[in-house]
């Protein structure tokens, strides 16, 4: 095919998957929701439960949107030096974010900073986000779609501690935030931790957390404890589904780090509501494309 004609298909292929990571949650988060319902005493906890899965079920019978907040759309990607739409992958992901936004559809929210205008599009200033790694000696993409939507995005919060501070003072954090905002974004949440020297690098990294497979642990052994300490502390607020009190308030808690400035050690948080709207899609050099979060999926 041409090269044209090969952009206008990657595209195609882009907004089906956008559009389908908004109405059916990924293979794992499903499997953790399963699990704390299960693991649930409380009858109301029950209940909510209940209709999280009534409604799940009902948005992919009726093809809708599994959350009336479709939030902003991310993309994080793992593209290949070799990929042979490299150039054109911005453009590729633009259009696509729009051309979901028609056919799912999706709540319109992307607003203009200054001008206090939602564009209509879910596109705008430096919307979709896109933030890239880029891999060498491969012709292959590696896509991940987030939506992150409002309620989620809330207890969004970074600090830069005093090194004296430690990882005790990073643990204060973690619950200070979690204990004020939690709440407002829907539990049970997926935590994603990021820590490192300054904070715009544990910020993205704490993003980065979110799309870690629920279960898979930080590679040092301190760090896999740590996510489960906090995990469990986590779980000890009761939170609950939905906020309304329960056994777990947490799906899991993921940390990802950087190596630090000796005088600095920083930490952020961001967090994912149950409804956790994320996909895995790999695209090879000839358009051939494989679904990663969702087994079976066909777009």
């Amino acid at each position: 095919m041409d090269h044209e004609q090969a952009v206008r298909q990657m595209t195609d292929i882009v907004a089906r998957f956008t559009d389908y990571a908004g109405k059916h949650l990924p293979d794992d988060i499903m499997g953790k929701l399963t699990e704390l319902r299960a693991a649930e005493g409380s009858p109301l906890a029950r209940v909510v439960y209940d209709s999280m899965f009534d409604n799940l079920a009902m948005a992919a019978q009726l093809n809708r949107p599994c959350c009336q907040d479709t939030g902003v759309i991310q993309y994080y990607l793992k593209a290949g030096s070799r990929f042979p739409l490299l150039a054109e992958v911005r453009h590729i992901l633009t259009e696509a974010a729009a051309t979901a936004t028609r056919t799912a559809p999706l709540r319109h929210n992307a607003v203009q900073i200054f001008e206090e205008k939602n564009t209509g599009t879910n596109t705008g200033e430096r919307i979709p986000w896109i933030d890239w790694d880029i891999v060498p000696d491969s012709s292959g993409i590696e896509i991940e779609v987030y939506m992150a939507g409002g309620g989620c995005s809330l207890p969004g919060q970074g600090k830069t501690l005093m090194p004296a501070a430690g990882y005790e003072g990073i643990v204060a954090f973690v619950f200070e935030v979690m204990t004020t905002y939690g709440v407002n974004a829907c539990p049970p949440l997926l935590v994603g931790i990021g820590i490192g020297g300054s904070i715009d690098v544990a910020a993205n990294l704490s993003k980065r957390a979110l799309f870690r497979p629920i279960g898979s642990r930080h590679p040092h052994p301190r760090g896999a404890a740590m996510e489960l300490l906090l995990e469990k502390g986590l779980n000890e607020i009761g939170l609950g589904p939905q906020g309304l009190s329960g056994t777990n308030s947490v799906m899991g808690v993921h940390i990802e780090t950087a190596a630090r400035h000796p005088s600095t050690i920083s930490v952020a948080i961001s967090v994912g509501c149950w409804a956790h709207r994320r996909g895995t899609l790999r695209i090879n050099d000839d358009l051939s494309y494989e679904i990663l979060s969702h087994k079976g999926a066909q777009l």
